[in-house]
């Protein structure tokens, strides 16, 4: 008597078919790339993040180079005040405050791509 083939069982793994979501929330890159009101929310932070480091070093550098005319003026056919002031008292702030202004804005960056990934 021959004997009937055993029937073997396949079992595929794969990658879920169906996710559950949760009730009433979408991603915040969902609402970002379609445009709703709270994805506008979402850039606007950012935005503002932004403008005010902006705003911050604007500042500082008003302060900083802004005075400058009146200490030339005070100081007469001084050439080599201005020269020293402009070459070497003002550069180093500037490449620091460039360097802060940089380090800043890509930490707000990181701060919204975090907050738009995870959750």
């Amino acid at each position: 008597m021959p004997q009937e083939p055993i029937e073997r069982r396949v079992v595929v793994t794969g990658p879920p078919r169906r996710t559950r979501r949760a009730s009433g929330y979408s991603r915040p890159r969902t609402e970002i790339d379609e445009q709703t009101t709270l994805g506008h929310t979402y850039v606007r932070s950012l935005m503002r993040t932004q403008l005010r480091a902006a705003l911050t070093v604007f500042a500082v550098l008003v302060l900083l180079v802004g005075p400058l005319p009146l200490v030339f003026a005070a100081a007469p056919g001084s050439r080599r005040l201005e020269w020293l002031v402009l070459g070497f008292c003002l550069y180093a702030p500037l490449v620091l405050l460039a360097l802060w202004y940089v380090r800043r804005a890509e930490r707000n960056e990181r701060d919204f791509v975090r907050l738009v990934e995870d959750r």
